[in-house]
């Protein structure tokens, strides 16, 4: 078998600790499945249309928003949905997750996020209530969801570093669709969707990449890693 390849979608920063992880979480993930994997860094910036991405085995949005390029994250997030090829998005890569589906599964054309556009009129992506910078808690999975299979487990613990979460009304948008809430915290904050009917489409706000720096396997990885595997 060839090595996997896999697009990291983002900016790479080597002060960005998720930026750091990422690449030893999925070192990890292949040892544990048995595979070779090649990480490959696409800045946002040179997504273009797209259609070089269709030869990744999977692409990961990273953290660090806002990105260089808005619309090539978009753009990557789409490809990966529409061409069914596994995704995983973890912090900004899930804000951006959720606004690609907005606006191109529910038609929501101005979904924006409120820290590019903080005075726009439908907000996907806002504030939270109180900031996930360097925090710690934990979480809530849905029995049965492919993350809570990941884990083993339907209650963890997971570290953030973020200030932007699910707006209210997308929330409400999610609960007849094929994009379905799969983590909470303790108060019922969404924390993480997965998509049904594609082979692993799965976000997180919360960075379980980060547990690679201290020699932890992180369990989503591992299954994102797996899905390529099933599905080569």
């Amino acid at each position: 078998m060839h090595a996997l390849q896999i697009g990291l979608i983002g900016d790479r920063n080597d002060d960005v600790v998720a930026h750091r992880a990422i690449p030893l979480a999925l070192g990890m993930a292949a040892d544990a499945c048995g595979a070779e994997v090649e990480s490959i860094w696409v800045p946002t910036e040179q997504v273009g249309d797209g259609a070089a991405l269709a030869e990744f085995d999977g692409l990961w949005c990273v953290p660090a928003s806002p990105y260089r390029s808005m619309d090539g994250a978009l753009t990557a997030i789409r490809v990966a949905r529409e061409r069914h090829i596994p995704f995983l998005g973890t912090c900004g890569g899930f804000q951006h997750a959720v606004i690609e589906y907005a606006r191109n599964v529910l038609g929501w054309t101005d979904a924006e996020h409120a820290e590019t556009a903080p005075q726009a009129q439908r907000q996907v992506i806002v504030p939270l209530l109180c900031s996930l910078v360097e925090v710690t808690d934990a979480v809530q999975l849905v029995a049965g969801s492919r993350l809570a299979r990941a884990y083993g487990a339907t209650s963890i613990v997971e570290g953030y570093h973020c200030n932007y979460g699910l707006g209210p009304d997308f929330r409400q948008a999610l609960v007849n669709g094929p994009l379905h809430i799969n983590a909470v915290d303790d108060a019922g904050d969404v924390r993480g969707i997965e998509l049904d009917g594609h082979p692993f489409f799965v976000a997180t706000l919360f960075q379980h990449e980060r547990g690679a720096l201290q020699g932890r396997l992180p369990p989503a990885v591992r299954a994102f890693v797996q899905t390529m595997i099933d599905t080569y």
